[in-house]
């Protein structure tokens, strides 16, 4: 009867800790899912500092923080409280079904790179690689060739570099002929990189040539904007041919081998003319093109319909709350995704939303990502991943932002600048690498090299941070000097500030110079003068 009773004991015992280990192996699952450091339901929020209770122990009280529905739905506003899409890319997986060739019918190892790059768990783990630091003022250009073996990146300082980034040498440096800030270069496809197209704060649009071997070889002038031209974009099936937006209103359609661009319209809503910040091509029908600007609206053309400005829009998009708001509200960039399906918006002092591209008049935007502050620059907002999986942005507290694309959720917050703002951002067009730039003197590189998820704990904090400003903002009496004057200024303080320090340096290189030479000379000087004078030159005591 006892040896029954303890076998009974043992047994009961041995399931307690296999339902123990259990309950382990699951929590760890889950909090390999989680959001940050709090996993958010629909009524229900942890608290970060809670401590775990004893599973060996056996106590299974679990003390919860419960937050009152108007904070559950204020940080699901602003993008932390969201849940966080599972992992649904696994290495191991995804290699055995590569060796084995079962994972797609297309390319096996294209399936695998793509399935890789787009991965939660890619994304998760960048890091900064390293910095490649080159040009003398702020970065605002950023660009990949196809093949993603150069990097084109345009500064303050009027050059552009053509990097190796992968040992972060720069190949050439050359001098872009502009008088302004560069604020686009690219590579124009098909041409064997060597033709670079950029323009800039003067409002050149102009054209730089390589020689094959790399060499720089000339630039010329293929038009001009009335006003600073601050976004290029490319035709991937017409190699000599790009457009051009500017301040001015207009859009360009540029042919290198002409001699001046063709307008195709100028952009204006009730006979004002709208400064265009931002232009961007249908990956697919490159007929199609949408830009955005200084209102609240993403407007799509056709080129093929073009006789005016009316005639050619096939639509356009913005968020109903903005039609009528008191906020004033602006486009810094806009972009496709990658089939052109979506839309991207990344509004000034406001969120990002995207918009189905072929979505009727008047419909409201598909989804909202919230939580970075888009105020002190024109700031840029790309998609990430092979089949745009995931949205990123900078933001004017310096970080680097990653939404999941589907579920709005925040799922990598890194630090991207040290002077506070990030403005570009251009993924690697074939493997999980990305580069970036603002107010930093250089280029960075990062790549998911990292060992550990990130635990982000300071996101909660910034977030709600970069909210507050932008509350006060909104509430202070509106200035008599714009912020984006304010920014101009600022930039040209620097500007003048960078350009002292060199001169005091070169300065100081000259009179040191002048000292060494006037050193060597006197001592010339001296050693002819003993020379001449013989015993006189020396005075000795007498002994």
């Amino acid at each position: 009867m006892d040896e029954s009773r303890q076998e009974q004991h043992e047994s009961s015992s041995t399931e307690s800790e296999t339902h123990q280990e259990s309950g382990e192996s699951m929590n760890f699952e889950d909090s390999q899912d989680s959001v940050w450091t709090t996993q958010s339901t629909s009524n229900t929020v942890f608290n970060s500092h809670q401590q775990i209770p004893d599973l060996e122990n056996g106590d299974s009280d679990v003390a919860l923080s419960v937050e009152s529905n108007e904070n559950i739905e204020q940080e699901g506003f602003f993008g932390i409280g969201k849940q966080k899409p599972k992992h649904k890319w696994h290495a191991l997986k995804a290699l055995t079904e590569r060796n084995l060739g079962t994972s797609s019918h297309k390319n096996i190892d294209n399936a695998f790179n793509d399935k890789c790059y787009g991965s939660l768990r890619f994304v998760e783990r960048l890091e900064l690689a390293f910095k490649m630091d080159c040009h003398n003022g702020c970065v605002n250009a950023l660009h990949f060739n196809s093949s993603g073996s150069r990097l084109a990146s345009g500064s303050d300082d009027l050059s552009i570099i053509i990097w190796d980034w992968a040992r972060a040498e720069p190949v050439v440096n050359y001098d872009s002929g502009h008088r302004g800030n560069v604020f686009q270069a690219k590579f124009l496809p098909l041409c064997g990189d060597t033709h670079i197209v950029s323009c800039a704060r003067d409002g050149h649009i102009r054209l730089a040539e390589l020689s094959p071997s790399g060499a720089f070889h000339s630039t010329r002038r293929l038009g001009l904007h009335r006003g600073p031209a601050h976004k290029l974009a490319l035709l991937p099936d017409t190699p000599h041919v790009f457009l051009t937006a500017g301040e001015d209103g207009v859009v360009f359609e540029v042919d290198v081998r002409q001699s001046k661009p063709n307008k195709l319209l100028t952009v204006k809503h009730c006979e004002r003319k709208i400064a265009l910040y931002s232009i961007s091509t249908h990956p697919i029908n490159t007929e199609e093109f949408c830009v955005g600007g200084r209102d609240q609206f993403v407007r799509i053309y056709d080129r093929r319909h073009i006789t005016d400005s009316e005639s050619a829009l096939v639509r356009k998009s913005c968020p109903r709350h903005l039609l009528d708001s008191s906020v004033r509200a602006h486009v810094t960039s806009a972009v496709y995704n990658f089939n052109g399906s979506e839309l991207l918006a990344s509004y000034n002092d406001e969120d990002i939303y995207s918009f189905t591209s072929n979505c009727v008049e008047g419909a409201d935007f598909l989804h909202r990502y919230s939580g970075h502050r888009n105020n002190a620059t024109v700031k840029g907002v790309n998609y990430y991943g092979p089949r745009s999986e995931f949205v990123v942005s900078g933001s004017d507290c310096g970080n680097i932002f990653f939404w999941d694309n589907c579920t709005e959720a925040v799922v990598q917050c890194i630090p991207g600048d040290e002077n506070g703002v990030v403005n570009c951002l251009e993924p690697h067009p074939s493997i999980p690498v990305l580069a970036t730039s603002g107010l930093d003197d250089d280029v960075k590189i990062w790549t998911p090299k990292c060992f550990e998820e990130p635990q982000l704990w300071d996101l909660k904090k910034t977030v709600k941070t970069n909210h507050r400003e932008r509350e006060e903002e909104r509430r202070r009496e509106p200035d008599t000097i714009s912020g984006e004057l304010l920014w101009v200024l600022w930039r040209h303080v620097r500007r003048t500030e960078r350009r002292r320090r060199q001169q005091q340096q070169q300065q100081r290189a000259s009179s040191q110079d002048r000292n060494d030479g006037n050193l060597t000379s006197s001592s010339d000087e001296s050693d002819v003068s003993e020379s001449d004078e013989g015993p006189r030159g020396v005075q000795c005591a007498p002994s």
